[in-house]
């Protein structure tokens, strides 16, 4: 079961939740439920979206997911998507009535995505959603309701649309056997490669223009170098424009955070 919720990206994202949370000066009882928001919903997203690909799973032969391989059954994994979704609903609206709504889009945002939208020319939109919902979620359980400034839910959605490419890039020629055909796998795998550290890039320079300093120029000018130079050497060594991608998401997330007072 910890193996169906998708653990990285589920980890990641509450982790970074979390952080936001800390960076708005949110109190310990507000952060625990929000936390707690963000981990159910994760986890119904990571459970739903093995059980809904269960059958395209066995065709491609991914024998490493834990359906696919026998571990579990799909039945098993669709009750429990269910059950933390069930449990996502009441724990988003105690952090807020409105927070929890805009937190409750999100992850419809992933539910249609895993259902739908995945084999579509928007599949690019569910990511872009879920992860601009987030630090609108966390600001909005704030005292005042305050919502966070435009361009750092813009960067969110940004980074949001960089990791779909990101995740998808490694699966595109398994995806197109399997009927597949979101926006990343229509590109193909070798302009997916070049755009990959385009919206990266692109909001680490947002979130730099909102506090200038030399942190951000610094920022920048890494999230520049390490794009451009994971495009150059895709070519040759397809892994290293998704690792570079990481690189940069991972200077996105530390600007992210170091917006603390832009947030609240």
């Amino acid at each position: 079961m910890l193996g169906a919720c998708h653990p990285g990206p589920t980890v990641a994202v509450t982790l970074l939740v979390a952080g936001l949370l800390v960076a708005a000066g949110q109190d310990l009882s507000g952060g625990v439920t929000a936390i707690a928001a963000v981990l159910t919903g994760q986890l119904s997203v990571g459970w739903s979206n093995d059980a809904v690909d269960a059958a395209r799973d066995v065709a491609a032969g991914r024998s490493a997911k834990p359906v696919v391989g026998g571990a579990v059954a799909a039945r098993t994994v669709r009750t429990a998507a269910l059950v933390a979704l069930a449990l996502c609903v009441p724990l988003s609206l105690a952090y807020g009535l409105l927070a929890g709504a805009v937190h409750l889009v999100g992850v419809a945002a992933a539910w249609a995505y895993n259902v739908r939208l995945k084999s579509t020319r928007l599949s690019w939109l569910p990511y872009a959603v879920g992860f601009a919902a987030l630090p609108a979620f966390v600001t909005l359980g704030l005292p005042g309701r305050p919502w966070p400034a435009w361009w750092i839910v813009t960067a969110a959605a940004l980074v949001g649309v960089g990791a779909h490419l990101g995740n998808v890039l490694p699966d595109i020629e398994a995806d197109l056997a399997t009927g597949v055909r979101g926006w990343p796998q229509r590109l193909g795998p070798d302009r997916v490669r070049l755009l990959l550290p385009a919206p990266l890039v692109a909001a680490t320079v947002l979130l730099a223009a909102g506090r200038p300093g030399p942190v951000g120029a610094l920022a920048v000018a890494v999230a520049v170098v390490a794009g451009a130079g994971g495009s150059l050497a895709g070519r040759r060594r397809p892994r290293v424009p998704f690792v570079a991608a990481i690189l940069v998401a991972a200077v996105d997330v530390a600007l992210l955070l170091w917006q603390g007072a832009a947030l609240s």
